[in-house]
This record gives structure tokens, sequence and C-alpha cells, in this order.
């Protein structure tokens, strides 16, 4: 059983800020990872990160990897399911991972496995959708008339 330890990150970038702060008074590192209960590394790299990068150097940096697809690549992309798969030379109006995979890949020149499809179209809002299983020549008529006429004189009656 494992638990996960969610972390503070504004609390780590309100430290941050208090630290450089501290920093530029001229306080000590010595002293400035005491006060905010850091490491005096933490200090350290707080005063080369104030130095190098001057104002904006206690925000946090994001975390992870960058992701492929920019936003406007994503808006394009969200534009172009919208007009439906037929638009985009398929047979069908279906939308399959592999084909976004491909349509992603030729309109930005990336390639995505189709499971990180699912993730990206995920994270878009978009849901999967299971295609309703009717067929085209169905008679909506002839069913209700089998529903109200036949089927009554063949159910068993109780």
């Amino acid at each position: 059983m494992s638990t996960k330890i969610k972390r503070d990150i504004t609390g780590l970038e309100r430290r941050r800020r208090e630290g450089m702060r501290l920093l530029a008074q001229g306080v000590s590192q010595a002293e400035v990872a005491r006060r905010c209960g850091v490491s005096r590394v933490s200090a350290l790299r707080w005063e080369r990160q104030r130095t190098v990068a001057k104002g904006a150097a206690w925000k946090r940096r994001p975390l992870g990897r960058r992701p492929k697809l920019t936003s406007p690549q994503k808006q394009q992309l969200e534009n172009a399911l919208r007009q439906g798969a037929q638009a985009h030379g398929f047979l069908n109006d279906l939308w399959t991972l592999p084909r976004v995979a491909a349509l992603i890949e030729r309109q930005s020149q990336v390639r995505l496995h189709p499971g990180h499809v699912w993730r990206l179209l995920g994270q878009m809002g978009w849901s999967l959708q299971r295609p309703a299983g009717k067929a085209v020549q169905r008679d909506e008529a002839a069913i209700a008339r089998w529903k109200k006429h036949t089927w009554p004189a063949l159910k068993k009656s109780p």
C-alpha cells in the first residue's frame, strides 16, 4: 500500500521568494537557510539564481517534459476533429486513435503513439464514443407495427 505525498508548490514558491528577499537584503546564506527551513545548498542555489535571473528567479519552473504539441497545434487539432474524419480523407466519420495520430502527424509533423493520443484527447475534453449499431436500411415504421401487432400475438400469456 503506497501513499502519495502531495507537494505544496505554493509553499515552496513562497519560501523561495522569502529567501530571495533576504538574500537581496544581504543576509548570509546560512541565516537564510535557517529562517526558511531549507538546506544551505538550496540557499546557495537561490543566490546563484538571483544573480543570474534577476527578478523572476523565485518562480517555479514547470515540472516534467514539455508537451509535444503546442496550444495552437492543439486548437488546430480540435478544429480538425470537429470537421469529421471524412473531411480528412477517411472512409467514414469514425475517429479512431490511429486516425487521430495520423492526423496529428499530417498537421504538425509530430508522431504520437495511439496510447498517448488517448491521453491527449482526454486532456482536451474528448471522450470515447461508440457508434450506434443500427442498420442504414432500418425501417422504424415497420418495427413499430411489429411491436404493436405481431409481438403481442406471439407473446405467451401468463
